[in-house]
């Protein structure tokens, strides 16, 4: 019998998982917990980067290819607002910028964020497998530079993550409040999952409200196993900045640094089996109970259901 999951997630990796998981597990028994650290403001519409790959990968209506943003999308408005001099940094599609225009006008006809995004997975046909915020309120990652500090869409899609980060920060964290979808979803799972997303900008933004680690706490108590997979196959990021940051911040470029940072979190990692030497097996041991060797990359739909089988396979 499949156990309920609730996985926490950011950008392209979450999503394959997120995908595989939704193809391994009966419909109902699959909660996503969206990172809202990437959420800006442009243009002046909310958007939510990291739910939206989410949300269009599970739909199937993702670009495969560049692994966010719509299959067969044009960019017509983003040609036009260079040329009248608006920002045009950030590549919004013209049938994307529909999903955005909608969020904000429910935000400012006085909808809560959760509520807002959970109709627009239901009219693109996403209803069995919620992709939940981890809080309604303002929660914005800013990154340290030789600079300066950066937005983080400035710097992960603006300046494509070039400049070194020295400090990472969550604004906002302290003060929000975990959705009651969220503690709901934590508190019913028999299995939560850390996605092999950036565990510094994808992962730390959602342990960073007051709550969550407690309620993850509460679900492992009561025999809950938090299984992870590592963002980290040898010696280099699946996908994004994450090993360059992990360098940055004094941890290993392994498996092991991802477990440092997300020490006594999880019960179970799991890891490239060619990366799980008996060195690595001994420098994960501090951080996680358990390391788990499979093949961890998601190049196709078999893969991601591989990945998510064995990610419900450990005991």
């Amino acid at each position: 019998m499949s156990p309920r999951v609730a996985l926490l997630a950011g950008g392209v990796g979450g999503a394959k998982l997120a995908h595989g998981l939704r193809a391994a597990l009966p419909a109902g028994d699959l909660s996503i917990i969206a990172n809202p650290g990437d959420d800006f403001e442009l243009h002046g519409l909310t958007i939510c980067p990291d739910h939206d790959t989410l949300l269009y990968t599970l739909a199937d209506l993702g670009d495969r290819e560049r692994g966010w943003g719509l299959a067969g999308e044009t960019w017509n408005a983003l040609e036009q607002f260079g040329k009248i001099g608006a920002p045009d940094w950030f590549r919004l599609g013209d049938r994307d910028l529909a999903l955005h225009i909608h969020r904000t006008a429910g935000l400012r006809a006085g909808g809560r964020l959760t509520e807002v995004n959970r109709e627009i997975q239901r009219k693109l046909g996403l209803s069995e497998a919620p992709i939940l915020m981890a809080t309604d309120d303002p929660l914005r990652t800013r990154l340290r530079t030789p600079d300066g500090w950066m937005e983080f869409q400035p710097w992960f899609v603006g300046a494509q993550a070039k400049p070194e980060v020295l400090e990472v920060a969550f604004d906002g964290a302290e003060a929000a409040r975990p959705t009651a979808e969220t503690l709901d979803a934590l508190a019913t799972a028999e299995r939560i999952v850390i996605a092999p997303s950036n565990p510094l900008i994808s992962i730390s933004p959602i342990l960073a409200i007051p709550g969550i680690r407690e309620a993850i706490a509460s679900a492992r108590a009561r025999g809950a196993k938090v299984v992870g997979v590592s963002p980290i196959v040898g010696g280099k990021a699946l996908k994004g900045p994450a090993d360059r940051m992990l360098a940055a911040a004094g941890l290993d470029v392994s498996p092991a640094g991802v477990a440092k940072h997300l020490t006594g979190l999880m019960d179970a990692l799991l890891v490239e089996t060619s990366d799980l030497t008996p060195a690595l097996a001994a420098a994960l041991a501090p951080h996680v109970r358990k390391s788990v060797a499979a093949p961890i990359v998601m190049t196709d739909d078999a893969a991601r259901l591989a990945v998510a089988r064995a990610v419900l396979a450990v005991s």
